[in-house]
C-alpha cells in the first residue's frame, strides 16, 4: 500500500480493497519501523489519527465519501493543529499546544483526510536543508547522508520514504520546491493568495505559502482542490473562485510555448543538472511544445532582495516570542528584561537568530530607506521580468536547485547556504505560482525540473507536469530504503 499514490489508494479504499483504519494502521507501522532512521516526523497523532479513519470510514458506508475521504497524509509542524503540538521546529514552541487549526488543517479534515502527525522542518522554516530544527536533522531516504532540503524536508522525506502518499509544506523561497527535487517527488507552490496562510505560523508574512506535496501532479491537484479559496480570517487571502485543477490535467501541450531563462542556465549550475533539465524540456517538444531562450534580467538580485524583506518580516513576527504569553520562558527571571532576553536567547536557534538580527537592523532608523525599501523596489522589478516573459511564453522551464542533495553538513556558511536557493526565491517575490517534478537522477541522486506559470495559472501548470509524468517515468522511482523496508 505504502506505492501507491493518493489516487491509486482513493481507487483502492472505493473498490473495497481496504478501509481507511487497515491504510492508516499500515502507515502508522511503517512511521513506527522506518521513521528512526530518518527523523521525518515531530508528533506522530496516532489515536487521532484512528478516530479519523473510522469517520471515514463511517461516512464511505453512508455513501458520503469525497475524492479525499479516508486518504492519509502528514502536516509540517508549522500549521496550528487543535490538541496537537505545533512547534515549527523550534525550542520556543517545543511546549505549544495549539488551541485552533489552520484554515488548511480545517479544509483537509472537512474532505475527509486522516492526518498522520506533524513533520520535522527548518526551524520557524528558515532554512534550506532541514538541518535547522530543533529536533535534529532530517535524512534523505534516496541517501540517508544526504539532507532532504528545507524547510519542508520531513514532508519531502516522509513521502519519497513512503510513509505517507502525501503531505502539507509551505514555501517562502523554495521550501516546497527544493525538498520536492531533493527527494524525487512532485511540490506545488500556489500563487500568492491562493491558500489561506490563517493558522500557519508566520515567517515572512508577504512570501509564505502552502501547498500540497506527492507523488504525481494528479495527487496535488487532488489536494489543491480541498485546500485552495478565499478566507475572510485572512486578510491576503483572493477572493477568486477556485476551478476543479483535475479537470485540465490530460489537456495536450500542442502549441505549449516554454521560456527557458538564459539566467537559469549559467555559473554554479552543475553541468550533470542543467544536461537533466534540457533532456525533461526535450520531452516536451516531443509532445508538441515548442522552446524559446527568454530573459529575466534582475534574477541575480532575487537572494540579496529576498535576505532583506524576509528577515525584516521575520524579525517583526518572531518579536511575539516574548516569554510572556506562551512558548519557552526561562526559569526565574530578574526582571522583564532578563526574561525577554533570555527566553529568547534559549528559544531560539543559531539561524532565526541570525536573520532576526539582519532584520532587525535592516528596518532601524537611517537603514530602512538603504535596504528594505530599496528591496522591495527591486521586488517590483522582479515581478515585472516575470510578467513580461509571459507574455512570450506559456510557462518557464529550468531547474529547481543548482545541484542534487548535498551531504549533511557540506555548508559550513550561511552564504552558500542561501544560494541553494538561487532558482526558487524570485518566485516568491513575484507572488507567482511554481512546481517542481522529478526529472532524473545525477549520482544518485534526485533532480527537479521546476515549471512556473503567471499568478493562478495552477491549472496549467499541473496540467503541463502531469503529461509529463504520463511520458516518464522519474516520479514512479523509489528509493531502495522504501523498498528495502516494504
Amino acid at each position: 500500500m505504502h506505492d501507491k499514490t493518493l489516487r491509486e489508494l482513493a481507487d483502492a479504499l472505493g473498490a473495497g480493497e481496504f478501509s481507511s483504519r487497515e491504510l492508516t494502521q499500515y502507515l502508522l507501522g511503517r512511521i513506527d519501523r522506518l521513521d528512526g532512521d530518518l527523523n521525518s516526523f515531530i508528533t506522530v497523532t496516532f489515536e487521532q489519527a484512528l478516530a479519523a479513519a473510522d469517520a471515514a470510514d463511517a461516512a464511505r458506508a453512508r455513501g458520503e465519501a469525497g475524492p479525499l475521504t479516508g486518504l492519509p497524509l502528514a502536516l509540517k509542524d508549522i500549521f496550528c493543529t487543535q490538541g496537537v503540538k505545533t512547534s515549527a521546529g523550534s525550542r520556543m514552541l517545543d511546549n505549544f499546544v495549539s488551541p485552533y487549526d489552520a484554515t488548511v488543517v480545517e479544509k483537509l479534515a472537512a474532505a475527509g483526510t486522516v492526518s498522520l502527525g506533524k513533520t520535522n522542518m527548518d526551524e520557524f522554516a528558515m532554512g534550506s536543508s532541514n538541518e535547522n530544527s530543533h529536533y535534529g536533522p532530517v535524512n534523505n531516504p534516496w541517501d540517508l547522508a544526504a539532507v532532504p532540503g528545507g524547510s519542508s524536508g520531513g514532508s519531502a522525506a516522509a513521502v519519497a520514504a513512503g510513509l505517507v502518499p502525501a503531505a502539507m509544506g509551505t514555501d517562502t523561497g523554495g521550501s516546497i520546491r527544493q525538498p520536492a527535487a531533493f527527494c524525487g517527488i512532485t511540490g506545488l507552490k500556489p500563487t500568492y493568495g491562493r491558500v489561506s496562510r490563517y493558522g500557519i505560523i508566520a515567517y515572512a508574512s508577504s512570501l509564505d505559502q502552502a501547498g500540497p506535496m506527492a507523488r504525481t501532479a494528479e495527487d496535488c491537484a487532488l489536494l489543491l482542490n480541498a485546500i485552495a479559496g478565499h478566507d475572510l480570517r485572512d486578510s491576503t487571502s483572493v477572493a477568486r473562485g477556485v476551478p476543479d485543477y483535475t479537470a485540465e490535467l490530460d489537456a495536450p501541450l500542442s502549441g505549449l510555448k516554454i521560456g527557458l531563462p538564459k539566467e537559469y542556465f549559467g555559473e554554479g549550475l552543475d553541468p550533470a543538472v542543467a544536461d537533466t533539465v534540457r533532456e525533461a524540456v526535450r520531452v516536451y517538444e516531443s509532445l508538441g511544445a515548442s522552446v524559446h531562450e527568454v530573459s529575466l534580467p534582475h534574477t541575480h538580485y532575487a537572494i540579496p532582495a529576498y535576505y532583506v524583506i524576509a528577515p525584516a518580516e521575520a524579525s517583526s513576527n518572531l518579536s511575539r516570542y516574548d516569554g510572556v504569553r506562551f512558548g519557552h520562558r526561562c526559569d526565574a527571571p530578574a526582571d522583564l528584561i532578563d526574561l525577554y532576553k533570555r527566553s529568547r536567547a534559549e528559544g531560539f536557534g543559531e539561524e532565526v537568530k541570525r536573520r532576526i538580527l539582519i532584520g532587525t537592523h535592516t528596518l532601524s532608523e537611517g537603514f530602512f530607506d538603504a535596504y528594505y525599501k530599496k528591496a522591495q523596489q527591486v521586488r517590483r522589478l522582479i515581478r515585472q521580468d516575470f510578467l513580461d516573459a509571459f507574455e512570450e511564453v506559456d510557462v518557464l522551464m529550468g531547474p529547481a536547485s543548482p545541484t542534487p542533495a548535498f551531504d549533511l553538513g557540506a555548508k559550513k556558511d550561511p552564504v552558500s547556504m542561501y544560494l541553494q536557493d538561487i532558482y526558487t526565491i524570485a518566485i516568491n517575490l513575484a507572488g507567482i505560482p511554481g512546481i517542481s517534478v522529478p526529472a532524473g537522477f545525477v549520482g544518485g541522486r534526485p533532480v527537479g525540473l521546476q515549471v512556473l506559470g503567471t499568478h493562478f495559472a495552477e491549472e496549467r501548470l499541473l496540467n503541463v507536469a502531469h503529461r509529463f509524468q504520463q511520458a516518464t517515468d522519474w516520479h514512479l522511482r523509489r528509493p531502495a530504503f522504501a523498498e528495502e523496508n516494504a
